[in-house]
């Protein structure tokens, strides 16, 4: 298929309010939009960096910039017949993973709508239906949280993440695990901490939690492994696994117990679903993650959830959880208990709304 014009977009879209983590309290995030268009047909690819490099080296002006100017010209006019030829295309580009995404991301939707199928079929997922869980950020006070935490259980989610951060550490979770015993908990540190925290972490045991999301530097695996071997909570990787590689390698030395995917992290599309083979072959679980996208980057979240190694619940929230009104369309609601389903259209099932997306956008270029 060969890839005629792409377009790339670099957008902010308002928070209804702060999402507060160990590395930001943010307001706006911030995402490259990219349309792919060949065949006759256009495919839409998200990857949301956020603004500054605070999750990770990258940040989304440097990846508009990144497609723009190096790896879109690579790929227009090129006949791309594999998400791995892709890859191999933008390999030259040391990192930028986030950016590499954004293209490889809009060449899968476009691809699956060749084949006239939604994209989770095209990725031998299980079904259209897929398990999401509740994700609360950091909270003023205690009593706030607890009810968030109320409120998310009492709407049916089988599961919830706390942001977990110094400052807001083992006394909370001690009163969350003592208002809701028997409820599904883990906890995420995004990089917030050095083995020096052993003492803390060794604390954590006594709560019974799913796991332990990033406790450690974000480009680290070797002192994710020494905690591993000294805490009985699982250790999940989320910053650590950028590419396939990485993520042999954490597995290797025992880093982790689970892998958290998020598309946009790894590269795209072709590098999640090789990580989860890895993963799967190696007994270590996966769950799906985001970065607060649009719907249009929760598509690829929903049909990447659908694998069969994803054995808990993703990071993927109905629109009103965080937006007034979301960038792109449909807007996603729950379909059930701790459900939703991907709508029963060719390609990953999400497009911009056209001027939504012209008033957030900030930068817009065109590589034909």
């Amino acid at each position: 298929m060969q890839v005629d014009r792409v377009e790339v977009f670099h957008v902010a879209m308002p928070l209804i309010y702060p999402f507060r983590t160990a590395f930001d309290n943010t307001s706006t995030v911030e995402s490259v939009l990219v349309k792919m268009q060949g065949g006759g047909l256009v495919g839409w690819g998200e990857s949301a960096p956020w603004s500054p490099p605070l999750y990770s080296p990258e940040h989304a002006g440097g990846a508009f910039m990144m497609i723009r100017d190096f790896l879109a010209p690579r790929l227009v006019k090129q006949d791309i017949a594999s998400g791995a030829f892709l890859q191999e295309r933008l390999a030259p580009f040391k990192g930028n993973y986030f950016a590499k995404a954004a293209l490889d991301l809009a060449w899968w939707d476009l691809y699956a709508k060749t084949r006239n199928e939604p994209l989770w079929k095209t990725i031998g997922g299980r079904g259209p239906v897929v398990e999401v869980g509740a994700d609360i950020g950091v909270m003023d006070t205690l009593p706030q949280l607890l009810a968030e935490i109320e409120k998310a259980l009492s709407a049916g989610f089988k599961r919830v993440k706390l942001k977990y951060r110094p400052g807001w550490e083992v006394n909370m979770v001690e009163a969350v695990r003592n208002r809701f015993p028997s409820a599904v908990f883990h906890v995420d540190c995004n990089s917030a901490y050095t083995l020096k925290a052993l003492p803390m972490f060794r604390e954590l045991d006594r709560f019974g939690l799913a796991m332990i999301e990033q406790p450690l530097a974000h480009d680290d695996i070797v002192d994710h492994a020494a905690l591993a071997r000294e805490i009985k909570t699982p250790v999940c990787l989320d910053e650590s696994i950028v590419s396939p590689v990485r993520a042999e390698q954490a597995i290797r030395i025992g880093a982790c117990r689970w892998v958290n995917i998020k598309h946009g992290r790894v590269g795209g599309l072709t590098q999640a679903l090789e990580i989860h083979r890895i993963c799967k072959a190696a007994g270590v679980g996966n769950w799906i993650g985001g970065m607060l996208e649009s719907t249009v980057g929760q598509g690829f979240a929903l049909a990447l959830a659908t694998l069969e190694n994803v054995r808990y619940p993703a990071d993927v929230f109905p629109t009103s959880r965080f937006y007034r009104e979301d960038l792109g369309e449909p807007a996603l609601d729950l379909s059930g208990l701790s459900q939703m389903t991907i709508p029963d259209v060719p390609g990953m099932g999400f497009s911009p709304h056209e001027g939504r997306l012209k008033k957030l956008a900030l930068q817009k270029a065109t590589v034909k």
